[in-house]
């Protein structure tokens, strides 16, 4: 007999696992009393099957109570097995006797190893939901940026606004800021250039002053630099003032807090 060749016949995984017939696991026996080649392959077959069940039994993260479940599953396949496999051993043999019950490990094994990839499957299903999740909140914010653009490029190429320069004061020197006006329809855009950042109960607050009177046209934060916000209109303005005020605004503005100011040379 040609040892390798029956080997290669699978015969030994067959036997070990428990799927050969009574008289294949017999000769099996007998021969592995002749051959120790066939020993060693069947060890060694045996030791693939402990690295596989250790490595895939330990190292692969399965969901909740996953585990248990195949554990259970090992001790019931062990129980129910209605023919025991046989162990075969050398005569004079100091290997211990193997009780494992190889079926059942494969069985385990192949049961990891279908829940690892659904597992992972799912995994990879929530990451790209949650991908395209955060690529439409790109998108989205793309777009906004894209229609703040334009809504900008309307303002500075329409001939009915008037641009005014409000420049820091005595307190705030460095403090700069354009006002947009269109004294037509009453449109107040504005663009900050330099505001220090406040403090999260703080905001700036922009006025319009018509006849020495303040008027309130909204509050605004200093991390919006260069993007240019729609704040309250209105039809008349000889100066625009910002000012440093409570968070939500004030009625009327502490005049110490003044940043910046610019007049309008606009006629009443």
């Amino acid at each position: 007999m040609n040892i390798q060749d029956y080997i290669s016949s699978g015969i030994v995984e067959m036997v070990v696992l428990g799927l050969a017939g009574q008289k294949e696991r017999e000769e099996f026996e007998e021969l592995c009393t002749r051959y120790p080649e066939l020993v060693a392959a069947r060890d060694a077959f045996e030791a693939k099957l402990e690295d596989i069940y250790m490595q895939h039994s330990s190292t692969i993260v399965l969901p909740v109570g996953l585990r248990q479940s195949l554990m259970e599953a090992t001790l019931t396949t062990s129980h129910n097995q209605t023919k025991p496999t046989n162990v075969i051993t050398m005569e004079n043999a100091n290997r211990p006797v193997r009780r494992t019950n190889w079926l059942a490990v494969a069985s385990v094994i192949l049961l990891i190893v279908a829940a690892y990839f659904a597992y992972q499957f799912h995994s990879q299903n929530e990451s790209l939901k949650q991908a395209n999740v955060e690529l439409q909140k790109r998108a989205d914010s793309t777009d906004a940026i894209l229609q703040q653009i334009i809504a900008e490029q309307k303002v500075f190429k329409d001939s009915n606004v008037t641009v005014v320069s409000m420049e820091g004061t005595k307190i705030a020197p460095r403090s700069s800021a354009n006002v947009y006006w269109d004294s037509i329809n009453s449109s107040v855009y504005l663009v900050v250039k330099n505001m220090p950042k406040l403090p999260t109960d703080q905001q700036y607050q922009l006025w319009a002053l018509i006849d020495g009177k303040p008027k309130d046209l909204g509050v605004f934060d200093a991390d919006q630099d260069k993007v240019i916000l729609k704040m309250t209109d209105t039809k008349k303005a000889e100066a625009f003032a910002i000012t440093i005020e409570k968070k939500g605004g004030n009625p009327s503005p502490t005049l110490e807090k003044m940043q910046s100011l610019g007049k309008t040379k606009a006629p009443l």
